[in-house]
């Protein structure tokens, strides 16, 4: 029988612009069967969804609740229709922190009427059918995400509602936990109605009773219309409905909810009050409003400036007419001189071309150290980065293989920005709160590299890596498909240090050779790194700090700087004129400095990037770098 029906649904959104979301859609849903739509982003999945839960209202046409029209309806017919036969399964959870598990499910019935003791009764039920009964008093942030979609489940389930509407369930959960979520909401679908909204078709194929596919607003294929028989089949036979009574929570629950809500924030209830007894509560608002208007802003700027930081090189700088260096400044009616003492370039300019040298000093190290005491708010992060070479070895399918992290690059704008993205193989920045504002993690037991011998690994927002990737590490990506998360906790890179990776024979040195890997990587020396966590970025963010593949403590770091700058090939190289891999002089002081920093032999930052916490605070970190030049030739 025909549970609810769609007549000619129209939806226009007008803001200055009229905007069709749904465009004369037509479809009628069973009593019980599972529906997966499905379509690309801004095709009205999600306005369909909630125009059926009563969350939107549709500009035309009408939906048809057991065999009754809602054209007719008001808010309280609405409210009374969305607490009796609703029930919601978001992405984002919308747990209450600071409320149990049975408290959480229990909210869902204070606007039913239901006595205390039947809603804790029905509350427990509902997370025990969902497998949570021993959790009922933890709280939403002793769980993992998996559960927390679960207590959703629960209390989408503790009305008894004829229709769950789930938008996205398993977009924040990794693959296994996925089809958990996906077989409780199977099971549901045996006496209900359940609808959902996903990107994930694979997910839509295999567990679905029907798959509606949308497309800018219509609807494209539907693979289990209905026949008909069944729309012949008078779905307004009306079957036994819930009660329609006036939706309200009687002074008691009311009352009980607000004074445990007050208990939580104990400062937070005490210091409104005082306020709000001398007449200041407005200006507490207006203050609250502009905080978070203020943070708000002071995330979206951060956001921005994580790809675009103040990048300060090593060597020779060379800026044409007119154009703007990396500290924003257009080189116009600047002093042309190059500079002979530490001078840090900030803008100047010849009649055609700029040049000029930069020498990254221990002074100007220094210098840049105490920018985070001298501007403790401006920054977010500072990376220091060096060109010693890392000797990474894979250990995967079986064989051992070095591991190149080096990506191709189609233009020089990553390496002239300073960035990392031209490689499988990143240095994380000190600063983990900065990390997280960016990237959630895959897998029940991600986190975090926290010492040298740990990595983790960085995917996009599909959950997935180039192939590429897999094939530098020995990977067959052909037909394969691998869960990222499983890779948690195993080992597939080693760090070998320089002294056990070249072999001296008079003057020159040797690398290993293939026949030597299995020996160095089951060495006890060097570093045996472990994957510890799965990043991805969020999803609110165009784009990320780090680039797909691997990423790695600055304690890895400063380890094998220190270790390469005692080898001996460093130091040979150190105190010859001649590449000592390949025999060959060098033609210039460049190719001799690049072999210095490659093999460890100079040790010192060739590139130091600047992370700002917003715009204005960027002019102030521009001001304290350009004093740096001051007195100086």
């Amino acid at each position: 029988m025909i549970k609810l029906k769609l007549e000619n649904i129209q939806k226009i959104y007008s803001n200055g612009e009229n905007v069709t979301a749904l465009k004369n859609v037509s479809i009628g849903f069973r009593e019980n069967e599972f529906v997966s739509i499905l379509g690309p982003s801004g095709c009205g999945k999600t306005t369909l969804l909630n125009i059926i839960g009563g969350l939107d209202h549709y500009s035309s046409g009408d939906l048809v609740i057991n065999g009754h029209s809602t054209k007719n309806y008001i808010d309280r017919d609405w409210d009374s229709y969305r607490n009796h036969s609703i029930g919601f399964v978001f992405q984002s959870y919308n747990l209450i922190g600071h409320q149990t598990l049975l408290q959480n499910v229990e909210i869902a019935m204070t606007l039913s009427g239901v006595s205390a003791l039947e809603r804790k009764q029905r509350a427990a039920k509902a997370l025990k059918d969902v497998g949570l009964e021993k959790q009922l008093n933890k709280k939403p942030n002793q769980l993992s995400g998996g559960q927390m979609q679960r207590v959703a489940i629960a209390r989408a389930l503790v009305n008894d509602p004829d229709i769950i509407l789930a938008d996205e369930p398993t977009g924040a959960l990794d693959s296994k936990t996925s089809l958990q979520v996906m077989e409780i909401l199977k099971n549901i679908a045996k006496t209900r109605l359940v609808i959902m909204v996903t990107h994930n078709s694979e997910l839509a194929e295999n567990y679905s009773s029907r798959i509606v596919r949308i497309l800018d607003g219509e609807i494209q294929d539907d693979n289990n219309p209905l026949t008909s028989s069944e729309l012949t089949d008078e779905p307004y036979k009306k079957t036994a409905e819930k009660s329609t009574a006036k939706t309200s929570m009687s002074m008691i629950t009311a009352t009980t909810l607000s004074f445990k809500n007050l208990l939580t924030k104990r400062g937070r209830t005490i210091t409104t009050a005082f306020a709000g007894s001398i007449g200041i509560i407005g200006v507490a608002l207006v203050l609250a409003l502009s905080s978070g208007l203020s943070n708000y802003m002071s995330t979206m700027q951060a956001d921005t400036l994580a790809n675009a930081p103040i990048s300060i090189q090593a060597g020779e700088q060379t800026l044409d007419d007119n154009s703007d260096d990396f500290f924003g400044n257009t080189n116009k009616n600047t002093a042309s001189k190059n500079g002979t003492d530490d001078t840090i370039r900030v803008a100047e300019q010849t009649k055609e071309k700029t040049t000029h040298t930069n020498v990254l000093s221990k002074d100007y190290l220094n210098y840049i150290d105490n920018l985070s005491s001298e501007l403790p708010e401006a920054i977010n992060t500072i990376t220091f980065e060096r060109n010693v070479k890392m000797n990474l070895l894979a250990n995967t399918e079986g064989r051992v293989i070095e591991f190149d992290p080096t990506i191709e690059s189609e233009t020089g704008m990553n390496d002239m920005m300073g960035m990392s993205s031209n490689s499988y193989w990143q240095e994380m920045p000190d600063n983990d709160e900065f990390i997280r504002s960016q990237y959630d993690f895959v897998g029940t037991d991600s986190r975090l590299p926290s010492s040298k011998n740990e990595i983790a690994i960085v995917v996009d927002e599909n959950n997935s890596i180039n192939k590429t990737f897999y094939d530098k590490l020995g990977l067959k990506s052909e037909n394969t498909t691998y869960e990222l998360s499983d890779f948690i906790g195993h080992n597939l890179l080693k760090v070998i240090y320089n002294d056990e990776f070249y072999t001296r024979d008079g003057d020159l040195f040797s690398k290993a050779t293939p026949a030597e890997y299995t020996a160095l990587y089951n060495n006890p020396e060097g570093e045996l790194l472990t994957i510890v966590g799965v990043l991805r970025m969020k999803e609110d963010l165009d784009s990320g700090y780090f680039s797909e593949g691997f990423i790695y403590t600055s304690d890895l770091a400063e380890a094998v700087a220190e270790n390469a700058n005692n080898s001996t090939i460093a130091k040979t190289q150190s105190s010859s004129d001649t590449n000592v891999l390949t025999g060959l002089p060098f033609t210039d002081k460049k190719m001799k400095e690049n072999a210095n920093q490659n093999l460890g032999a100079d040790i010192s930052p060739t590139n130091i990037n600047i992370y700002p916490t917003d715009f204005d605070q960027k002019e102030s970190i521009k001001d304290y770098l350009v004093n740096y030049n001051n007195n100086k030739s």
